[in-house]
């Protein structure tokens, strides 16, 4: 093929000075393009669908319990019962509703997954994010926890103080 079909077949902005004699290589120099645009948003503090007191809630409840959740399953595998009931069984209350918290989040956000394709929003400063993912950890460390109880004593403690463990 000689050089004036290359050209003819070449882009629009290939000059002649760009063909070399003996190697016939064409190159194509770009049009300039605008400067790119700067765009400047601002992204809304709590998410989209609305759920700001619920959020604030999971929040502040899965911060709590999660660490309440790290405590039992240490004081579990360690002695083999739960927490001790404390002073008006508000411990043992706490241990309860922390592992009832957990698993409503869990929830919440398995449920968000499969209407949304995502999970939980990041929520304010990332808080809703981070209690989602520790919230799954603790589910795993609470699975594996119960499981090795069981293994090794045949059952796990019931949810109400017995006479083997405060009696």
């Amino acid at each position: 093929m000689d050089a004036a079909k290359m050209l003819l077949l070449s882009p629009p902005s290939t000059s002649l000075s760009s063909i070399k004699p003996h190697g016939f290589l064409l190159t194509y120099k770009r049009p300039k393009l605008q400067p790119p645009l700067k765009v400047l948003a601002m992204a809304k503090d709590s998410s989209e669908s609305g759920n700001g007191v619920a959020e604030k809630a999971a929040i502040a409840g899965g911060l709590v319990a999660n660490p309440v959740i790290a405590w039992s399953l240490y004081t579990l595998k360690t002695t083999g019962c739960g927490l001790p009931p404390g002073p008006g069984g508000s411990i043992g209350a706490l241990e309860g509703v922390s592992y009832m918290v957990v698993v409503g989040i869990v929830g919440w956000s398995l449920y968000t997954k499969a209407k949304t394709g995502t999970g939980l929003p990041n929520g304010p400063f990332g808080l809703l994010g981070a209690v989602e993912g520790l919230s799954f950890l603790s589910l795993l460390a609470i699975l594996v926890v119960f499981g090795l109880q069981f293994l090794q004593n045949g059952s796990i403690p019931g949810p109400l103080p017995s006479d083997q463990c405060f009696g």
